[in-house]
C-alpha cells in the first residue's frame, strides 16, 4: 500500500483545529466531518501526524466503509478486505466497536464477527489455523453509524492526550489535547504575555509553551505503529529527528500561571520540567483577587472552576462576578474563558465577541472570547524559519 486513508478523531468543536494543523505539517485534500478528520498520504503521515497533532485524540489508518445491515454482510465485506497487507502473521490484533443508529446494534457480537473474518482471510494467507498473536499491536475498530460499518486500526495505542509530562495531576484536569486547542483558538503568540490565574496543574500553559517553541506533542512518549514492520525504523527516526529540528529554542517569552492551592503549583512544575518547557514558566501561588498588571495587550485562558469542583453554584457564580471587575482594567487584553455556566456572560459582565461550544469530557461548554484591540507594532508570528505544526494568529 502505497498511500493510506488516515483519520485523525478529534472531541466535538475541534475538527477544524486538527485540520488546520495537518495542513500546516503539509497535507492537502483534508475532509472535515463530526468527530474526525480524514486525509490521503503515504506511509510518513503516520508517524508525523502521531508526533505532531496536539489537539486530536488518536490516529487510524482506515481499512474500508460499507454498509452493513446483517451480521452476514459484516463478515463477508469485512473479510474482503486486504488485512494480509497490514497485519503480519504473529500479529496481536483485538477488535473494539461501537454502534449509533445501527440496525447491528449489538457491539460484542460486530467485534466477534469482524475478528472471526480477519482471521478467515489470513488463514488463505499464512495457511495455518491458529494465530499466536504474541507481535506487534494492531487494535482494529468497527464502528457502525446509521448502518454503515467503517474499520479502521489505531495507530495511536494510547489517546494522543497522554504527552508523558503528566504524571501527576490535580483533581478536575484539562486534557491536553483540548487545553492545545483552547490556546490554538485564541490569538496568543509567544510575542504576548499569557496568564492563567487559575492553572491548577499548568496544562493550558504547558501547552501553550510547546506551541510557542514549535515543540511536536508526541516527542516524549510511543505509539503502537512503531512497532508495525511495514513501517520502517528509518521513518520514525526521520520524523522525529525532524521534530527535534523544528524546536525553537531561540524563542525567549514567559508564561504566568497563578492558584490559591500551593500543593498542585508544585505538580505544575513537575509537570512543565517533564515537558521541557520549565524555564518558560513561572507558577504562583495567589488567589483571583490579588491579580493586577500594568502590563498591556496580554492574554488569559483560562479553565476556572466549575460548580462540580467547588460544590456551591453560588460560590461559583460569586466567582465569575469577581472576574469581571477583577479583569474589566486589562482594556487592551484579550480574555478566553471555558465555562459550563449558560449564564456566564451575564455573570461576568460583559457580552463575549466570540462563543465556541465545546465538552470538556462528558460536559458541555462554552469558550468565551474577548478580543482585546490588536497590539501597535507587534509581529504576529514568530520569528521566521518555524518548522511543521506552526500555526499562528493576527490578532
Amino acid at each position: 500500500m502505497d498511500t493510506f486513508e488516515i483519520v485523525a478523531t478529534a472531541a466535538f468543536g475541534v475538527e477544524a483545529i486538527v485540520a488546520g494543523e495537518l495542513r500546516a505539517l503539509g497535507y492537502e485534500n483534508v475532509k472535515v466531518d463530526n468527530g474526525k478528520v480524514t486525509f490521503k498520504a503515504d506511509v510518513s503521515a503516520i508517524s508525523r501526524a502521531n508526533l505532531w497533532l496536539r489537539s486530536a485524540d488518536r490516529v487510524f489508518v482506515k481499512m474500508g466503509e460499507f454498509p452493513a445491515l446483517t451480521f452476514e454482510e459484516l463478515f463477508e465485506r469485512t473479510k474482503a478486505l486486504p488485512w494480509e497487507d497490514v497485519l503480519p502473521e504473529n500479529a496481536c490484533f483485538p477488535v473494539i466497536g461501537k454502534s449509533v443508529k445501527s440496525k447491528l446494534f449489538s457491539v460484542p457480537d460486530c467485534q466477534a464477527i469482524v475478528k472471526k473474518a480477519i482471521v478467515e482471510r489470513l488463514k488463505k494467507k499464512y495457511r495455518r489455523s491458529w494465530f499466536d498473536e504474541n507481535g506487534p499491536r494492531f487494535v482494529i475498530e468497527v464502528s457502525l453509524l446509521k448502518d454503515v460499518a467503517t474499520l479502521a486500526i489505531d495507530a495511536s495505542g494510547f489517546g494522543l492526550h497522554k504527552r508523558g509530562y503528566r504524571q501527576m495531576a490535580s483533581k478536575a484536569p484539562l486534557r491536553e489535547t483540548l487545553a492545545a486547542a483552547l490556546v490554538q483558538l485564541s490569538f496568543w503568540n509567544p510575542n504576548r504575555l499569557l496568564v492563567d490565574p487559575f492553572c491548577g496543574s499548568g496544562t493550558i500553559l504547558i501547552e501553550a509553551a510547546m506551541i510557542g517553541l514549535n515543540m511536536a506533542p508526541g516527542l516524549n512518549r510511543t505509539f503502537d505503529s512503531e512497532k508495525w514492520p511495514w513501517i520502517s525504523a528509518d521513518i520514525w527516526k526521520q520524523a522525529r529527528e525532524e521534530a527535534k529540528d523544528a524546536i525553537r529554542r531561540d524563542l525567549r517569552f514567559r508564561l504566568l500561571g497563578y492558584d490559591i492551592d500551593g500543593k498542585v503549583l508544585k505538580v505544575a512544575r513537575h509537570n512543565a520540567k517533564l515537558a521541557g518547557v520549565g524555564d518558560y514558566i513561572d507558577f504562583h501561588t495567589q488567589s483571583l483577587s490579588k491579580f493586577s498588571t500594568k502590563r498591556k495587550y496580554g492574554c488569559i485562558i483560562t479553565n476556572p472552576p466549575y460548580g462540580e469542583r467547588l460544590g456551591d453554584r453560588k460560590e461559583v457564580e460569586e466567582l465569575y462576578r469577581e472576574m469581571g471587575q477583577v479583569f474589566k482594567p486589562l482594556d487592551t487584553w484579550s480574555l478566553y474563558i471555558l465555562s459550563p455556566h449558560e449564564g456566564f456572560e451575564r455573570l461576568f459582565g460583559r457580552k463575549a465577541d466570540r462563543k465556541r461550544k465545546l465538552y470538556n469530557g462528558r460536559i458541555k461548554v462554552d469558550y468565551y472570547q474577548f478580543l482585546g484591540p490588536k497590539p501597535p507594532e507587534l509581529n504576529s508570528e514568530p520569528e521566521s524559519g518555524d518548522g511543521p505544526g506552526v500555526t499562528s494568529s493576527s490578532q
